[in-house]
């Protein structure tokens, strides 16, 4: 037996087939946590039947349900201008949004930068099976869990800044066990496809189609971008009566009118705490990509979404090793140009069999 034979037995054997190994175009491995296909009434009580964006890619002009994805369980590193997802290493950095996604796609066919849909179905996931995750948001440990800690790879003016990969407890984990997704709450942030904020007009690349990689165009330009009508239909970007986030009263607000908060400056609140426009219904493709809560004043960890409506803003998600009870696997930030660079973020990639 060869080394990934062995490594390839080894961690679907310690995971009960949860977890696989991953070889990317030139034989490298990653772990990745396969995650099987789920509508989005096993998420959230009351919704439809329908099978869960995440697991629909469409392939010649046909929608193709999938039935999994399989998501990297480690944040991950790069090595020679690929992505890897491995335990115990100081997760990548100060990269780009489009850097990221040039990381993952180079890796070969089916490998994609992590899309907002796919964090959103664990989140929910998550939040379904009462596995909210802990981890290292208050320098190296959780916030409200102070005893729990992760090993630290770097320090942040001499405390503890990022940890390495996997190197907390099992509740740093999405389903609170050794075989599930690290470091999903804190650590460093995390790119996501698939979703933006253009002058506050919410905007998605229709399913999962984001997972096709290279063969989907997500620059700015891209006339793949659609926006979201308050019925949930997908219309031309700038149509009117589509869904936008807008600053009112103090709080983040779901309208379908025209955006009022014309200042390029970052604003947030709870999740929870979000406001919906008078008279405005809202669809469920809103409820189940975490851009609306599906239970208004709910329990969601106190965690925050924070916008900018000027200009494109595209997502960050679960927040950094410093944002204690803010962050979380219902943290997303649309609050940073794709051009941004910081030493708190990072990514992780996704595989999708196309």
């Amino acid at each position: 037996m060869g080394n990934y034979d062995q490594m390839a037995a080894a961690v679907s054997e310690l995971s009960g087939g949860k977890s696989v190994v991953l070889l990317d175009d030139i034989g490298l491995p990653s772990i990745y946590v396969r995650i099987p296909k789920g509508k989005n009434s096993d998420l959230v009580s009351g919704l439809s039947q329908n099978i869960h964006p995440a697991f629909n890619v469409e392939s010649n002009g046909a929608v193709v349900e999938k039935t999994a994805f399989y998501y990297s369980k480690y944040q991950n590193i790069i090595e020679n201008g690929r992505a890897y997802s491995l335990a115990h290493r100081d997760p990548a950095n100060s990269l780009n949004f489009d850097a990221a996604r040039q990381a993952c796609e180079a890796k070969g066919p089916g490998f994609h930068l992590a899309t907002l849909s796919e964090w959103a179905y664990l989140a929910l996931w998550c939040r379904r099976n009462g596995t909210m995750p802990h981890g290292n948001n208050n320098y190296g440990c959780d916030s409200s869990y102070t005893y729990e800690k992760g090993e630290e790879s770097a320090k942040d003016s001499g405390r503890t800044g990022r940890c390495f990969t996997g190197s907390g407890p099992n509740t740093w984990n999405h389903n609170w066990q050794s075989d599930g997704i690290c470091d999903l709450n804190g650590n460093v942030w995390e790119w996501n496809a698939g979703m933006r904020l253009v002058d506050g007009e919410i905007q998605i690349i229709p399913y999962n189609n984001a997972a096709m990689g290279s063969e989907c165009d997500m620059s700015p330009t891209s006339t793949l971008w659609k926006a979201i009508k308050a019925d949930g239909t997908l219309v031309a970007p700038g149509t009117a009566g589509t869904l936008k986030w807008d600053w009112v009263s103090g709080k983040i607000q779901l309208t379908s009118g025209a955006v009022t908060y014309k200042t390029d400056a970052g604003q947030g609140i709870q999740y929870k705490d979000m406001t919906l426009a008078s008279g405005l219904t809202v669809p469920e493709l809103a409820k189940i990509l975490l851009l609306y809560p599906d239970e208004p004043g709910g329990d969601y960890g106190g965690d925050y979404h924070w916008f900018n409506a000027v200009g494109e803003r595209v997502p960050l998600c679960g927040g950094g090793w410093g944002f204690t009870s803010g962050a979380g696997v219902f943290r997303v930030d649309l609050d940073n140009p794709r051009s941004r660079v910081y030493w708190y973020i990072g990514f992780r990639s996704a595989f999708v069999d196309l």
